[in-house]
């Protein structure tokens, strides 16, 4: 039987169509969620992630500022445009893309961020209300893999959920996410013993690595959900063939795009021995977005929502 795609196009566009109906009940009482995207250097990745975020905006119909600085911005002009942002009460969210360049400290900047406008929810407040449990903003990316798992009906209460990954940003938040959802949660990384063994175990594997096609079919329990994070940009004829048993697909997309986008699964083995997977791309790149945009209208219902509600009384 083949495996299930899980089509991250169709389940973001399900949540923006929800959000849609949140932002007109908020502006109908005169709030318009807003967010600021702030983008430092000219990162050509960083340049099109922003620019779709604020696409994004545009289309639910939320007030957006894009606010670019040059590559050579100090850190203390950055930490002053952010103390601006906090105190601008128009401003819900507020986004650093990063990376940011080497002269700013990237921990200090997005501390600095007021954790009730911080939408990629790294800050350690939020953090904290994550690690407990409590209401807080919930980074993007950990947020849309639980959405893809439960809107697609797959089963996390009970199950073994294997994260392979421990960064901040993807591979801790969702290890807590499906713990909260009361997964039984292993985390490896690049030194766990025996890492395919441990991952075999995973009746959800999460791979969140950031290696190209690292995790082939002795990672993977058959009939596993795989949740595939990974966007690695392969740009030679030499990597393909080491990656693809048949490279000629992609070998010509190489031709005509310049490109081929690979996750951190073996993108054949998965077809094979998963029961459901999230395609790269088209799987959890379109969430990250739309619970980006979740979390905005979340923080001006959260901040300005509660002061109307207490005028109100």
């Amino acid at each position: 039987m083949a495996a299930t795609i899980l089509d991250g196009n169709k389940i973001g566009d399900q949540i923006k169509a929800e959000l849609t109906e949140q932002i007109r009940d908020l502006k109908n009482s005169g709030i318009t969620p807003g967010l600021a995207a702030v983008l430092v250097g000219e990162n050509p990745a960083s340049q099109i992630y922003v620019r779709s975020k604020v696409k994004a905006c545009e289309s639910l119909g939320l007030y957006s500022e894009k606010i670019d600085m040059l590559a050579d911005t100090s850190q203390e002009r950055l930490l002053a445009l952010v103390d601006s942002l906090n105190s601008r009460d128009e401003i819900d969210g507020i986004l650093i893309q990063l990376p940011l360049p080497p002269q700013i400290d990237s921990k200090r900047v997005l501390e600095a961020v007021d954790p009730a406008k911080d939408v990629d929810g790294f800050h350690p407040v939020n953090v904290g209300h994550l690690v407990a449990g409590t209401p807080g903003l919930v980074p993007c990316t950990p947020a849309g893999i639980i959405e893809i798992l439960t809107r697609s009906r797959i089963p996390i209460k009970g199950a073994r959920a294997v994260v392979v990954g421990r960064s901040d940003i993807v591979g801790k938040p969702v290890a807590m996410l499906l713990l909260h959802q009361h997964a039984t949660v292993t985390i490896c990384h690049s030194r766990t013993r025996d890492l395919p063994a441990v991952a075999r175990e995973g009746d959800i594997l999460v791979a969140a690595m950031g290696k190209a096609a690292f995790l082939t079919g002795e990672f993977i329990k058959p009939g596993a959900t795989v949740i595939d994070v990974g966007t690695n940009r392969l740009t030679t004829p030499e990597e393909i063939r080491h990656i693809f048993h048949d490279p000629s697909g992609p070998l010509e997309k190489l031709a005509a795009k310049g490109s081929v986008l690979v996750g951190d699964v073996q993108p054949e083995d998965v077809k094979e021995k998963a029961s459901a997977y999230t395609p790269v791309p088209g799987g959890v790149g379109p969430l990250t977005i739309s619970m980006l945009m979740s979390n905005t209208v979340k923080a001006a219902r959260m901040r300005r929502g509660s002061r109307r509600n207490t005028a109100a009384a």
